[in-house]
């Protein structure tokens, strides 16, 4: 497996630094990593090989290699592939929800105060299981869609859904500013503004390879 590193991380721990919420930034890192971490091990012990690890400004992301023989077991409407998929994507969520639970039920001393753990956990569990591809809850919806309505319907769906949820977050976050004089929310809009995005480049990239499969098929 091999790891990568945004070096725009730098800039953003510069950032929060300069606005004073470097250790937050710093916690919810640790804890997104943690959560990462659930994806991996779920993925190993379904029988994936991870391919690559990347350290980016708002967390970690790691994919998994994909034997061709996945695609062809069948469950039902969909594949056993689909199911899989979303068993992993589930588990950094489920992870983060197993830290605020240890928390809560747990009488430890911690170097992280209780509160910090509960808030960050929560605040990455809600955050990824946001229906915007590609964080884990818009993956998830992808994964479902693709099992019974197919692929392309998936991505179409997948994206309709990813450009109305942030269009909404705007609206939310804009009338947030006026009251929570905070420059994180600008950079997380920023940051979903980006993945949808590059999310409907990607599709219509695989439009039109799809349509140029037919023409010469």
């Amino acid at each position: 497996m091999s790891i990568k590193i945004d070096l725009r991380i730098f800039l953003f721990g510069v950032l929060f630094f300069l606005t004073r919420q470097i250790e937050i930034y710093a916690t919810i890192m640790f804890f997104a990593f943690l959560h990462e971490l659930g994806h991996l091990c779920t993925g190993l012990a379904l029988g994936f090989k991870p391919k690559i690890m990347k350290m980016t400004p708002f967390g970690f992301q790691i994919a998994f290699k994909t034997c061709i023989e996945d695609y062809n077991k069948k469950i039902k409407q969909g594949n056993e592939l689909c199911i899989k998929r979303i068993i992993i994507y589930l588990a950094g969520p489920v992870m983060n929800l197993f830290l605020i639970l240890s928390c809560l039920l747990g009488n430890i001393e911690l170097m992280i105060p209780k509160d910090i753990i509960i808030y960050s956990n929560i605040l990455l569990a809600i955050f990824n299981l946001l229906p915007i591809y590609p964080l884990d809850g818009g993956r998830i919806l992808k994964e479902i869609v693709h099992i019974f309505k197919g692929r392309k319907i998936a991505y179409q769906k997948s994206n309709f859904i990813s450009l109305a949820t942030v269009i909404i977050l705007t609206i939310i976050t804009s009338i947030l500013i006026l009251y929570i004089h905070n420059i994180a929310f600008l950079i997380i809009l920023a940051y979903l503004w980006y993945l949808v995005i590059r999310s409907q480049r990607e599709y219509e990239i695989y439009e039109k390879t799809l349509e140029l499969a037919i023409r010469y098929k």
